[in-house]
């Protein structure tokens, strides 16, 4: 039976497994200005997280 002569690596293989994923992410609401995000993220639209401002966003643009 074939054997990989290499290891492959993180990158390479959770690009091979992230094809199939059925599922959407969840979205949630920001406290701050009630647009949908990632969770655990800074929002892009206002630049809170976890009720703190941590991004000025009118900088970014």
């Amino acid at each position: 039976m074939a054997v990989p002569k290499q290891k492959q690596s993180r990158s390479r293989t959770r690009r091979r497994r992230a094809k199939w994923k059925l599922t959407l992410p969840g979205l949630v609401e920001c406290s701050q200005c009630h647009e949908y995000t990632m969770p655990h993220r800074v929002c892009s639209a206002c630049g809170y997280y976890d009720g703190k401002q941590v991004l000025d966003v009118d900088k970014v643009d």
